[in-house]
């Protein structure tokens, strides 16, 4: 008998009007089966949760800070209006180890949720067993009689189909889902720590190149004033001590360069990691920054709502919330028996017979199993996902709160280190002043070189706090993005304006 002739058997065999009134019966049965056991998930809306949302960001504590209840951008690095910037934010989204772990675990979760929706439907399986031989006369229940060996065949295809009843695999569809979200908002997550942390080298690196621009200016005035003494010495008018005074402070300025040096050079390897590139081969056109990234407008940080909504671990603990509900459903559902709709078909013969009606077989039943739960192993179970739950809850609403301390704290930090910035730079133009008044009465003889020295002293300390001062609002404004959750939207694709911003910036 041909073999699609066998086939054709068991299609007669496996779609018998009897075996599909049965199975549309059953599935009649499975679309209206009863709610699903366990909790159904709301959203959390607890008192801590409509407070954050109603509060707007800045409660007047903060006005120094040019801030605005204006929506953050979701490219806020765009607001710093420096192509090298962008172009390097760009890449470290698109080449950042951290984001390749992390699309991988998302692409994970994904493929165990299609794992899990894969036990709604029906399962076939088929087997086909040739051998060589002869049964026994006994199981042929012939006493004495020994059958020819001959080949024989034993086959059969399977249908099985759970009956979801009580909602026990629709409850893990809808953990693996919310699995999978929260693996999306954990990639979100990373890509928001990517692009502060570029943009925080970046800025580390210019800021860092400022300091040790005003650390060599400070070192070329104190050149000058070594100039200065050992002409007047020469001249007769001061004495050797001012002399070997004037390079004690120069060699003292200079060793304030490695440092700054170092921390340069550690920038550049973290830039260079960041964007997915080895640490030898940093981007040398950004080695020679020296004006940190500054926001020439009022930082749009929006309002409590727009931040819960926007902060994706909020959203992932938030989804993983979810998860932890539906899991509560899942374990319920093992008190309750499982229902397996199952239509099997067979053929079994000698090999010369394959095809004859005789050789045909079918069943089709359900198979009832449950386990009993008297010995406590169920409700442990349940118990184990209600405490999971609740432990979900607190992270939920610790998240709330932290997202809330950081903004403000961030917030603060920038409101001060301005107010210090600009006292600073206040303090610097009076010692500037005073240096240079003291400078030339030294010339003149009018008075003696320790008071050249602390007014020099206090004028390299001056400049070197404003450019330390000036670094240091630069990496809280960053902070402050970081905290308000800004740039976890998927990047578009690069566009020409991209493409020129970078060409330009090389």
């Amino acid at each position: 008998m041909p073999f699609h002739a066998m086939l054709a058997g068991y299609r007669r065999l496996l779609f018998p009007w009897p075996a599909c009134a049965a199975v549309l019966a059953l599935a009649g049965l499975n679309a209206c089966s009863l709610k699903p056991v366990g909790p159904d998930y709301q959203s959390p809306a607890s008192s801590l949760t409509r407070r954050a949302a109603s509060l707007p960001l800045d409660d007047g504590k903060n006005l120094a800070a040019p801030a605005s209840v204006q929506p953050l951008p979701d490219r806020w690095w765009r607001l710093y209006q420096d192509p090298r910037l962008d172009r390097l934010v760009l890449r470290a989204l698109d080449h950042n180890t951290d984001l390749r772990v992390a699309m991988a675990n998302l692409e994970r979760e994904q493929a165990l949720l299609k794992e899990t929706g894969g036990a709604q439907l029906p399962t076939l399986s088929a087997n086909a067993k040739p051998y060589y031989g002869h049964p026994s006369g006994l199981s042929e229940l012939q006493p004495g009689y020994v059958p020819d060996n001959a080949w024989h065949y034993d086959s059969g295809l399977n249908l099985s189909y759970q009956v979801d009843l009580f909602g026990q695999i629709q409850r893990a569809i809808e953990a693996a889902g919310a699995d999978s979200e929260a693996a999306q908002a954990a990639l979100d997550l990373v890509r928001i720590n990517v692009a502060a942390n570029t943009t925080r080298a970046y800025a580390e690196i210019c800021a860092t190149g400022l300091r040790l621009q005003t650390a060599r200016r400070s070192i070329d005035l104190q050149r000058q004033s070594v100039a200065l003494t050992a002409r007047l010495l020469q001249a007769g008018r001061t004495g050797e001590l001012d002399t070997l005074r004037a390079r004690a402070r120069l060699q003292q300025l200079a060793a304030t360069l490695p440092p700054l040096l170092a921390q340069r050079q550690n920038a550049l390897y973290r830039l260079a990691t960041l964007t997915g590139s080895p640490p030898q081969d940093f981007p040398r056109d950004v080695a020679d920054c020296a004006t940190p990234p500054g926001i020439g407008q009022p930082i749009p940080v929006g309002d409590g709502a727009a931040l819960l909504r926007r902060r994706p671990d909020i959203r992932q603990n938030e989804r993983q919330l979810a998860a932890a509900t539906a899991r509560i459903g899942v374990a319920m559902a093992d008190l309750y028996p499982k229902i397996t709709l199952g239509l099997a078909g067979s053929s079994a013969g000698l090999m010369n017979g394959v095809g004859e009606k005789d050789t045909y077989g079918w069943s089709l039943g359900p198979l009832i199993s449950w386990t009993i739960p008297n010995n406590g192993v169920a409700q442990a179970r349940i118990a184990q996902a209600q405490a999971a739950t609740r432990a979900s809850l607190a992270r939920f609403d610790g998240a709330v709160l932290t997202a809330l301390r950081e903004v403000e704290t961030a917030l603060n930090n920038y409101a001060r280190e301005l107010d210090r910035y600009q006292a600073l730079r206040d303090a610097g133009e009076e010692t500037r002043d005073v240096a240079g008044k003291t400078r030339r009465l030294y010339a003149s003889g009018k008075i003696g070189y320790l008071d050249v020295l602390d007014a020099e002293r206090s004028l390299a300390d001056s400049d070197a706090a404003l450019a330390q001062s000036r670094a240091q609002l630069a990496d809280d404004q960053v902070m402050l993005f970081l905290a308000l959750g800004g740039g976890w939207k998927t990047a578009p694709a690069t566009t020409d304006k991209d493409n020129a911003l970078a060409t330009k910036a090389n």
